[in-house]
């Protein structure tokens, strides 16, 4: 079969959905390949960082390959911040970037598209994502997608095929499996046993979930280890949502100083935090009371085990898990843990909106008609969300980029139909709102609330005597019927509760609801994070 059907039907194979994409001269070969063959849908949008969020969030809902294809340079270069937030946040997105042909850089002339070199947006590639490969050779091509693609599923990070337009049509053999990563068995097993050990000699030991867990679609399984270990759970930022159907549900998420005292002290005092699947990070760790001991913990995460002082190298997070329910007894025990409480009775009155006032709007709704599926953008948004009701709750909690919620919310319907609640700033809107001018196409109808305070307002409690923070009014509502959708500004909380109500009863176009707020109105999560901020990375007299 030709290279560019042999590549979408790996894909497709390893659970791809789709591939989100915007044509260029060096890749019109590949999407020409991709319309007639259909092996996968193609999504085309506006622009390249929407492409690669989208891909992202597709990964994200269904723990499966996200894709995204772009032409050479001007669109690959374009994406690279969407793929580095997908590095470090572990999620596995594919690029397929088309390139220049094998022999044109013969000329001596310089390519349109080409930055230092021919090699420069490769070399960059490296920088973020786990494996790269050049489709340059028929004969080892299947082998180097099997490669890059099993990379991808392993690790659970981003990766980048190069695909020469002349080579798009070249006759190749059928991708064969993943290389088998080597894992030894009595490393697992005594990886195990060891970390059981010492959660059953600790005195207050508790269970971290965080995204890896999601990443790798272990959540039933560690629902079932949570259950059966009998240890306290909670999760970290970035595991927001994570096992809240589980038997027993995470006491809540941990926050440090921004967070329940009770789940701060919970953690900092453990003698045996076993973090599973946790990202180091500083939005997961940097505002902790007192510094977690690492010598006192667990931590797995990376295809690692890590008890203070020694881990355990090439350990997949699945076997692990599978290891450690091995050796538990199965546990019919449940309600333990109380679950985290949302706020929820919104007033609806004449009242001006406060972010909080739409996590209870959100949530009145979810509880009468079962809590949607969440795409947050980076701002206040984000820490609102995390007292919204949600049935999987995606964002850029660690790369923290702005541009993240419209078309990641985007990508996770396309890929598996159910509709999303999409949470914005207005100052991430501007970035990619527009986005949302190709769901009429793409017959997608997500709920958009847009934060409006007409301010990068996040920005501002750091440096509140910056003007540059202020943002003019854009009126975003009354751009959505000529993108195709519908819009509201609402600037009480019982317009709030009408709007919201109103877009989750219409169907088929894109819902979008202008949430006017006062400048300087924080979320009670977000105002407690700035606090702890400030107060954990002030330098103290002497220090």
């Amino acid at each position: 079969m030709r290279l560019a059907e042999a590549l979408l039907h790996a894909l497709k194979e390893r659970g791809a959905g789709a591939v989100f994409g915007i044509p260029g001269d060096f890749a019109l070969p590949f999407f020409k390949v991709m319309e007639e063959t259909r092996i996968l849908p193609l999504h085309t949008l506006s622009h390249e960082p929407a492409v690669g969020f989208a891909a992202d969030g597709a990964a994200r809902i269904g723990s499966t390959l996200g894709v995204a294809a772009v032409t050479y340079g001007a669109g690959a270069l374009n994406m690279v911040n969407p793929i580095a937030a997908a590095f470090v946040e572990k999620s596995p997105v594919v690029v397929v970037s088309g390139a220049p042909g094998r022999h044109e850089g013969a000329s001596g002339l310089m390519i349109h598209h080409q930055g230092k070199t021919l090699d420069s947006q490769f070399r960059i590639y490296q920088e973020i994502t786990c494996a790269q490969a050049r489709l340059d050779d028929p004969a080892t091509a299947p082998a180097e997608i099997a490669r890059v693609l099993g990379a991808c599923k392993a690790w659970s990070q981003p990766v980048y095929l190069e695909l020469p337009r002349d080579m798009v049509s070249a006759e190749v053999s059928a991708v064969g499996a993943d290389p088998v990563l080597a894992v030894d068995d009595a490393a697992v097993a005594a990886a195990a046993e060891e970390v059981l050990a010492r959660l059953k000699a600790a005195k207050a030991p508790v269970l971290m979930v965080c995204a890896e867990v999601r990443r790798h679609g272990l959540e039933s399984k560690v629902a079932e280890l949570a259950q059966r270990l009998g240890v306290p759970v909670v999760t970290t930022f970035m595991g927001r949502g994570l096992l809240s159907a589980a038997p027993t549900p995470p006491l809540g998420t941990y926050l440090g100083v921004a967070g329940d005292p009770e789940i701060t002290r919970l953690v900092e005092e453990s003698d045996g935090l076993f973090m599973l699947g946790a990202i180091l990070c500083d939005t997961n760790f940097s505002i902790s009371k007192e510094k977690i001991d690492m010598r006192r913990s667990i931590h797995a995460a990376d295809r690692r085990v890590t008890l203070g002082y020694h881990s355990y190298a090439d350990i997949p997070l699945d076997r692990l898990v599978d290891a450690l329910l091995a050796r538990l007894p199965v546990s019919t025990r449940t309600g333990t843990n109380r679950g985290q409480e949302a706020p929820t009775g919104l007033n609806p009155d004449d009242g001006p909106i406060h972010p909080m006032d739409i996590a209870r709007a959100v949530n009145d709704l979810a509880r009468m008609s079962g809590p949607m599926p969440i795409a947050s953008d980076i701002g206040d948004c984000l820490f609102t969300a995390m007292d919204m009701l949600d049935d999987g709750l995606m964002a850029p909690g660690v790369y923290a980029g702005m541009g993240f919620g419209v078309p990641a919310g985007m990508g996770a319907q396309a890929v598996t139909g159910r509709r999303m609640l999409i949470v914005v700033g207005d100052g991430a809107f501007q970035m990619t709102g527009w986005e949302l001018g190709n769901c009429r196409k793409l017959g997608l109808d997500p709920i958009v609330v847009v934060f409006n305070n007409t301010s990068w307002e996040m920005l501002r409690t750091f440096q509140p005597e910056s003007g540059f923070n202020d943002l003019d009014d854009w009126r975003f509502a009354e751009m959505a019927a000529a993108m195709g959708g519908d819009g509201v500004r609402v600037t009480t909380r019982g317009a709030l509760r009408d709007a919201l109500a109103k877009a989750h009863a219409t169907r088929g176009r894109f819902q979008l609801i202008e949430a006017m707020i006062p400048r300087g109105v924080l979320s009670d999560t977000l105002a407690r994070f700035v606090a702890g901020t400030k107060r954990t990375h002030t330098p103290q007299p002497g220090g």
